[in-house]
């Protein structure tokens, strides 16, 4: 059972990814100019969901043993991910409007969310094995 959680955890955090570059990859991008983060750093941010939701899904399909270790892999990735969106926000913090920074605060937070759960799943895996 524990390994059914975290295989949705793996599906979650896919499709989470797999939303968050298509927004930042092709809806903010579209509109720049209400957002106001540069489309280069859109196009950057967007490419690192996509890698992530590979990882996950072949994590979700492929992965029996040491899933545990795996989900701690794609939590640390996420929080880097966190820290390189804080990081580019405020590197172009003259140029990004507020709905940009809503956007931007909003991932991180249900980004932060998801690390916690799959955190605490991992390591209720490893205690209980």
């Amino acid at each position: 059972m524990e390994f059914l959680n975290t295989r949705k955890l793996f599906l979650i955090d896919g499709l989470g990814a797999m939303i968050s570059a298509f927004c930042l990859g092709m809806i903010l991008v579209k509109y720049e100019y209400i957002f106001g983060i540069p489309k280069n750093t859109l196009y950057i941010l967007a490419s690192i969901p996509c890698l992530f939701a590979t990882y996950d899904f072949i994590c979700y399909w492929k992965t029996e043993e040491n899933a545990n270790t795996f989900l701690k892999y794609i939590a640390f990735a996420n929080i880097i991910y966190c820290l390189i969106s804080i990081g580019m926000g405020f590197y172009h913090y003259s140029e990004i409007k507020l709905p940009g920074w809503i956007y931007l605060l909003s991932e991180i937070s249900i980004i932060l969310i998801l690390v916690y759960f799959e955190l605490k799943t991992a390591s209720s895996d490893r205690s209980s094995s």
